[in-house]
């Protein structure tokens, strides 16, 4: 089964591109909801992670103190470093029990936010990248999440340049508004439909 990651930088549209793959029918991993979700609910990582950063991690009624633990990986690359070697590995383990449920899918997809960073593109057969001019991002965040262009900038800085990342993806999807994104997802999607047929046979 060929596996495509799929990533963008905030704001840069790439929920919109896996809703269109969605309705496409192509099953998709959402790995930045798993890790939230397994952040929630997995015994053995909560105990690692109350270890690490300490009892405020989690409140009384086990629900994730996300404010305080952003507080203390936000600008501190080695504590970011730590959280990030406790939560991906059960979100590589979460990512191959689902996929054993979908391997009648002619592909699937991972989405990540952080597919390059986190070497997981290295795990999928393709990567897809979206892009999208810093402006439109900005504006999309703000009328998505409300915060200040200060924050977001400073969330843009702590993920690869699209520069970066376009060096090491396989396709790249212009969510810019000079190109229609529609017809760029339906002809990938015929290209990974062809790939999987081609293999097939």
């Amino acid at each position: 089964m060929l596996k495509i990651g799929i990533t963008g930088g905030i704001g840069s549209g790439k929920t919109t591109v896996c809703k269109v793959f969605e309705l496409l029918g192509i099953p998709i991993f959402y790995a930045d909801t798993a890790a939230k979700l397994i952040l929630k609910t997995d015994p053995v990582l909560k105990e690692e992670i109350l270890k690490t950063f300490g009892e405020k991690t989690y409140s009384n009624d086990g629900e994730l103190n996300r404010s305080y633990l952003s507080s203390i990986v936000f600008n501190n690359e080695s504590e970011l470093n730590k959280l990030n070697a406790l939560v991906h590995p059960t979100v590589f383990r979460a990512f191959d029990k689902w996929l054993a449920m979908h391997t009648d899918a002619p592909y699937i997809i991972k989405e990540a936010a952080l597919l390059f960073e986190t070497e997981s593109y290295k795990m999928c057969d393709l990567s897809v990248l979206v892009v999208s001019p810093e402006a439109s991002r900005v504006r999309r965040i703000i009328a998505r999440d409300g915060i200040s262009q200060d924050e977001i900038v400073l969330r843009m800085k702590r993920q690869l340049s699209d520069e970066k990342k376009i060096k090491l993806a396989d396709h790249i999807l212009y969510n810019d508004e000079s190109q229609l994104l529609i017809p760029q997802i339906l002809a990938l999607d015929q290209q990974f439909l062809n790939l999987v047929s081609e293999h097939d046979h």
